[in-house]
């Protein structure tokens, strides 16, 4: 069995073949965007932290992990209240088994990585059931720096990989896909998507929209996330691949990017098989809805595997993040290994964490 095995395509299906054959070489690199909206804060709409207090240091918390094999703003790796990890854990596996560089660059997060990361200096997210997310000024600034980021980092390369870690991010980019004129239904990094609890949220958001701007949108309903890497892209499908690693996050920068220009021929969208199918998300046909572009699914086995932590991710918890899909896709074509390996991995990974606790 090889690794193709594992992948399927979505969207446009002959872009994807020529988007895996363009990177036989193998010359990849990824890029983590860490950031934040005070709309994580609110009670029920996020697993990504054990509690509302450390959910703050989630996102600088998965880049030390990256680069370390542990946190350093935090005493363990982001994880649910029940102990299943972040999906970074996933991420680190695939890049350290095919040592793809990865960068971390800081967009808006709360607390700053002990790491070294590019400083954008852009502020975090406001709760937007409540006010605005953002300035129509910070979302110019955060698609300029994206621009520029974007633009450093595809020289660099033949495929940029970009990652994001925003807690609450998947209810700001429904608002945003949805203020855009898309009609979505998004992923939840829990079993039982709180869709009530999100559609109320957005609701109150989009209830504040007096126009169909896609900056006044961002500024409105959005996080910095979605601002900075919709810039990041612009500039870097121009240049070179660029593979968008995520699932609903991604889909809402590909409308905003959609808005502000990308080109199309350079850009993928890869992602785990648990967004793909996903029955309470229309993630394939959302993103075929806003661009002509392939979207690459990967199934890492984990449903095969020995430990319950892991096993959760073929069980809807957090399904993705942290760049994982995307990850998994660039090491597999790097290697030519297949999910069995990955799996192998990927538990090695885990008991080594799950031991040194």
């Amino acid at each position: 069995m090889t690794y193709l095995d594992d992948f399927e395509f979505f969207g446009n299906v002959n872009k994807a073949h020529d988007f895996l054959d363009a990177l036989k070489s193998g010359n990849f690199l990824f890029s983590l965007v860490i950031s934040y909206t005070e709309t994580c804060e609110i009670p029920g709409i996020t697993f990504a932290g054990a509690d509302k207090d450390s959910i703050k240091f989630t996102s600088p918390a998965d880049a030390e992990y990256l680069y370390y094999g542990y946190c350093k703003t935090i005493d363990k790796i982001p994880m649910t209240p029940d102990g299943k990890p972040t999906p970074a854990l996933l991420t680190k596996t695939a890049l350290e088994s095919c040592s793809i560089p990865h960068v971390v660059i800081n967009a808006g997060s709360k607390i700053p990585p002990q790491l070294p990361f590019i400083h954008t200096g852009l502020v975090h997210g406001k709760n937007i059931s409540v006010e605005s997310a953002m300035s129509d000024s910070q979302v110019s600034q955060a698609v300029d720096y994206g621009r520029m980021v974007g633009r450093s980092l595809a020289s660099l390369t033949d495929c940029l990989i970009i990652g994001e870690s925003i807690p609450g991010g998947t209810t700001t980019a429904l608002a945003v896909l949805l203020g855009l004129g898309f009609k979505a239904k998004v992923s939840s990094s829990i079993p039982n998507n709180p869709v009530e609890l999100k559609n109320q949220i957005v609701n109150l958001a989009l209830g504040r929209l007096t126009s169909d701007n896609p900056y006044h949108v961002i500024a409105e309903v959005g996080d910095p996330m979605i601002a900075f890497v919709a810039g990041m892209l612009s500039s870097a499908s121009e240049i070179t691949k660029v593979m968008l690693a995520g699932g609903t996050q991604m889909a809402a920068v590909l409308a905003f990017a959609s808005k502000i220009g990308f080109n199309e021929q350079n850009t993928a969208i890869g992602t785990t098989s648990y967004i793909s199918n996903d029955n309470s998300a229309n993630f394939t046909s959302l993103v075929s809805e806003i661009a002509d572009i392939p979207i690459i699914s990967v199934n890492p086995g984990l449903e095969n595997s020995n430990f319950l932590g892991l096993k959760a991710f073929s069980q809807g918890f957090a399904k993705e993040g942290v760049g994982a899909g995307g990850s998994i896709i660039a090491s597999m074509i790097k290697t030519g290994n297949n999910s069995t390996h990955f799996l192998m991995l990927s538990e090695k990974e885990y008991h080594r964490l799950f031991t040194s606790l």
